[in-house]
């Protein structure tokens, strides 16, 4: 097999490594297939808290590549990284071009090289932008500026990305992955997985509903927090005066979240209640029939 996508697993946290720096990284189908198998994988090992996706340098991804075989390439991956039930972290430590940024963009926390090009430049190339750009960036940057970035295709640096709202910080290209890192071992460490992979699936997902939904479902996922495994652990460990022991498993107390066949965008459904603690959720299920091959592939790079 290539080795197109690194994956290193230690401490809580998944490295992975787009693998091609002859090519900038470009995109290839294999690529896709391999960092979705892997996404996979981050997504049901409950051994793995947070995730974070780089490049090999100098560039983070430089788009689709054009010349590869294999078929069509594409930053809608299966699933996207907003749909990982763990907190996705973009590494963007150089330039990222095309489905390079949009894939950068599907993250929850993006750290930006401050000298690198960046941009969605597809209609300058007779295409539309894909990998969700379309969805991430209103949300992220706003209706104005996701006209002024998408309807041009012109180029930006970090800072400006970070002005636009795309990226949490913009620093020297050296300093990019060692903050990811470090930003993804404290929430490995210091958080609960259920409350963590629950805030982050209403964060994406909140901008869909009223006011009235979101706050009965915080109540709603409260109540399922409180009876999950970790439920008492913080207060037991203030009392202690210790660090919490977070034990909880994400796949095994996912609450009835997603509605049937509503994979592509979930939302809550409101006529199922929020389920007991140790239900398997339905998306488990959804990702059943795929879950030993994304186990295949990503032991490969292991």
């Amino acid at each position: 097999m290539s080795s197109e996508l690194l994956v290193d697993v230690e401490g809580g946290v998944a490295l992975l490594t787009l693998n091609r720096p002859a090519k900038q990284n470009a995109v290839t189908p294999t690529m896709a297939a391999e960092l979705s198998a892997a996404l996979r994988r981050c997504d049901i090992e409950d051994a793995i808290r947070a995730v974070v996706i780089t490049g090999t340098p100098p560039a983070f991804c430089a788009g689709a590549d054009l010349a590869a075989r294999g078929g069509d390439v594409s930053a809608t991956l299966d699933p996207p990284p907003w749909q990982v039930r763990k907190p996705v972290i973009a590494a963007v430590n150089g330039h990222a071009v095309g489905i390079g940024l949009a894939l950068a963009l599907q993250c929850d926390l993006r750290y930006f090289a401050r000298d690198a090009v960046y941009g969605l430049n597809q209609v300058r190339r007779g295409v539309l932008a894909d990998g969700f750009a379309h969805w991430t960036v209103p949300r992220l940057a706003g209706l104005a500026n996701a006209a002024d970035i998408m309807l041009t295709g012109r180029t930006f640096d970090g800072d400006e990305a970070k002005s636009l709202g795309l990226a949490n910080a913009s620093l020297p290209a050296d300093e990019v992955l060692m903050t990811a890192m470090a930003v993804a071992h404290d929430i490995a460490t210091g958080t609960a997985p259920l409350p963590v992979a629950l805030t982050k699936r209403l964060i994406w997902e909140s901008l869909g509903m009223t006011p009235a939904v979101v706050g009965q479902l915080e109540s709603q996922l409260n109540a399922q927090v409180s009876k999950s495994v970790d439920g008492g652990e913080a207060m037991v460990a203030f009392k202690e005066r210790r660090p919490p022991n977070w034990t909880g498993s994400v796949s095994g107390e996912w609450p009835a979240w997603d509605a049937p066949g509503q994979r592509g965008e979930p939302g809550l459904n409101s006529e199922v209640p929020v389920a007991g603690t140790g239900q398997i959720q339905q998306r488990e299920q959804q990702h059943a029939d795929g879950a030993e091959d994304a186990r295949d592939i990503a032991d490969h790079h292991l």
